[in-house]
């Protein structure tokens, strides 16, 4: 099922072929200009329907009309709500129904079709396959990566008595709770974050974890008991990352998309990606990867792999030039380390 909403607004012609600049990307300049020159369709923004997932579309369209002033015509820049597999089965793990992958499916296919011109993600959302035809080659400014902790009865997880259940449908947030917190049980808690934090103050459990990014997008900070560092708690893989697909062959939404992406974010998120594919680990299997621009302008990449009851972690870390092929580089050869050396129930899950 499918719902709009929104503004229309003018874009150009999927079958424009952008001109070439020699030797650097399309700039911003050029895409505005040639934008303007050519005929005009309506883009359509293909994304779920839950809070969040509206909020990063509309964060896309209002960069879009920022990027291209011309686009903020009245008409419809059209944000098209497609409800996914894993929107409609909450009361199930994920590893249970088939993984990430169902967060994606129905929005690809609507892609592939012609449906919608452009798909915004959820980055963590995102297999490390994309469908034969199409690309993500937009990534927007990266949200703080941090989880939180959220509890109505204790200010840390160090407070929570033995017993006290922490509702997380992540087997990555689970397995380093569980290392540090053998006492506590985790216990299967999907939903929006708005559905999250409504259970929670029914009493379904004694505390939960969020991502940050999501609570920022949302103007829900206020909820957060503490934020946890990134030590305490290492991040999901493209945590706090946007991406935009769009098809391999739509050259006029593959020019909207380069006035957008942040390339910053773009490295980190494919050198953590590259990791992910060379663990190759199940959706049962907990993972955990963080990649960023240091101080000293190298890449740091931290990662880990585990075990559901935290008993069993292995970890590595890399430090390489800030560039694309060394980002690849270095996330696939930590995961092949962590693959090769650790033990092999690690990747039985």
């Amino acid at each position: 099922m499918q719902q709009c909403v929104g503004r229309s607004v003018r874009a150009p012609s999927s079958r424009a072929v952008a001109p070439k600049v020699a030797g650097a990307r399309v700039s911003r300049r050029v895409c505005r200009i040639y934008a303007s020159a050519v005929a005009t369709k309506t883009v359509k923004i293909g994304t779920r329907g839950s809070p969040l997932a509206l909020a990063q579309a509309y964060m896309t369209r209002d960069l879009l009309k920022k990027s291209f002033p011309e686009l903020s015509e009245e008409g419809a820049l059209e944000i098209v709500i497609i409800k996914t597999t894993g929107d409609k089965i909450l009361n199930q793990p994920l590893a249970d129904i088939g993984g990430k992958g169902l967060f994606t499916k129905e929005i690809d296919d609507a892609l592939l079709s012609g449906k919608i011109d452009i798909a915004v993600h959820s980055m963590k959302d995102v297999p490390t396959y994309l469908p034969e035809g199409t690309i993500l080659p937009c990534n927007l400014p990266r949200e703080d990566v941090r989880d939180v902790f959220i509890s109505p009865v204790a200010k840390d997880l160090s407070e929570l008595p033995a017993g006290a259940i922490v509702g997380s449908a992540s087997l990555r947030r689970q397995a380093q709770i569980l290392a540090k917190y053998p006492h506590l049980k985790v216990e299967n808690f999907r939903g929006n974050v708005q559905t999250r934090l409504r259970k929670l103050n029914e009493g379904a459990c004694s505390a939960t974890l969020l991502a940050l990014a999501g609570l920022k997008r949302l103007d829900m900070t206020e909820h957060i008991t503490k934020t946890l560092s990134i030590d305490e708690m290492l991040p999901a893989v493209s945590q706090g990352a946007i991406g935009i697909a769009c098809r391999t062959d739509d050259g006029a939404s593959r020019n909207l998309l380069a006035a957008l992406n942040h390339e910053e974010t773009r490295i980190a998120v494919v050198c953590e990606r590259a990791f992910l594919t060379a663990l190759d680990g199940s959706c049962r299997t907990p993972i955990a990867g963080y990649a960023h621009k240091g101080a000293d302008g190298k890449l740091h990449f931290s990662g880990l792999v585990a075990t559901p009851d935290g008993k069993q972690i292995m970890r590595t870390s890399r430090v390489v030039p800030f560039t694309e092929a060394d980002a690849i580089k270095a996330g696939e050869e930590a995961g092949k380390e962590l693959k090769a050396t650790g033990p092999k129930e690690l990747f039985m899950y």
